[in-house]
């Protein structure tokens, strides 16, 4: 395989987790945010700190990167969590971009403007796949329990879902601290890939980024999140000459998926492989010579 395949297969795992963290979030508990991207600054910068100022193990690092990360969701939340609607969005926007400013203006320990570089390159294709494979099954065993169903409640009626006992303002709170740890391991992960971060790397259109694979592949799926995920990190590498319009790209196509379908590629939907089985036994069961007709009787 060659390093630049490697290379995006890697990028691809990142993107992955950092947008299952937005799905739960976003598509399982129907909280718009676009402050993810602080929470992947957050991830970075204190695993990348740990390892190159401290001389922390990276696996250390990769474990407090996440910590930070959900416990600045936890304050955030507190705050935050009682606003509806169209005033959380806005807040976790300004938290975003505050990240951003104060990693841009604490240049004794961040680097500021001109970055922090000398991250020991340990985020490895055998690393990524892992840790991607056990985001994925972590997230799918959590919203298929007691606590992912109470998030799915609160997506469908928040009021009816207090009505019946569900405390909705902690439930919240869960999933906003386990997306913002998703986002944190994201950017440890990118940290020590990309061995170099700057707070540009975190700004606003990273966070609608994330937002948007979502929407496009389906609120309410994680296996449509992968595949939209997929589907727009790579394609811009195949078409790398149009790489520069990719917000551009993302938002044509959210307006074509809303229009041609609303709920996404995959909607409510997960992948399965059952209908392949089951096309694929009555294409060989029909054409099996050992199968008999009855007789009719």
């Amino acid at each position: 395989m060659s390093g630049y395949v490697e290379g995006v297969i890697i990028l691809v795992c990142i993107n992955v987790i950092a947008v299952l963290g937005v799905s739960i979030l976003t598509g399982f508990t129907r909280l718009f945010s676009f402050g993810n991207a602080g929470f992947m600054a957050i991830g970075a910068y204190a695993s990348a700190i740990l390892t190159t100022k401290y001389g922390a193990p990276f696996p250390v690092a990769l474990v407090v990167g996440p910590i930070i990360a959900a416990i600045a969701a936890l304050g955030l939340g507190k705050l935050t969590l009682k606003l509806k609607g169209d005033y959380f969005l806005i807040t976790t926007l300004g938290f975003g971009e505050s990240i951003r400013l104060l990693f841009l203006f604490a240049e004794p320990i961040t680097g500021g403007a001109r970055g922090l570089s000398g991250i020991p390159p340990k985020t490895t294709l055998f690393i990524a796949i892992g840790i991607t494979v056990l985001a994925f099954l972590g997230a799918w065993n959590f919203l298929r329990s007691k606590y992912g169903r109470n998030l799915m409640a609160i997506r469908e009626q928040e009021i009816a879902a207090e009505a019946v006992g569900i405390d909705t303002a902690k439930f919240k709170e869960y999933s906003f601290m386990i997306s913002a740890a998703y986002a944190g391991m994201a950017g440890a992960l990118l940290a020590h890939y990309y061995m170099f971060i700057s707070p540009i790397m975190f700004n606003l259109p990273k966070s609608a980024e994330l937002t948007i694979t979502v929407v496009i592949g389906g609120l309410g799926s994680l296996s449509g999140s992968v595949l939209a995920t997929i589907l727009l990190t790579v394609l811009p590498e195949v078409f790398r000459s149009a790489a520069e319009y990719r917000m551009l790209l993302y938002g044509l196509a959210v307006v074509v998926i809303i229009v041609l379908k609303p709920s996404g590629l995959m909607g409510y939907r997960e992948f399965s492989l059952r209908p392949i089985f089951k096309l694929y036994e009555r294409i060989f069961k029909k054409n099996d010579p050992t199968q008999t007709k009855g007789d009719g009787k």
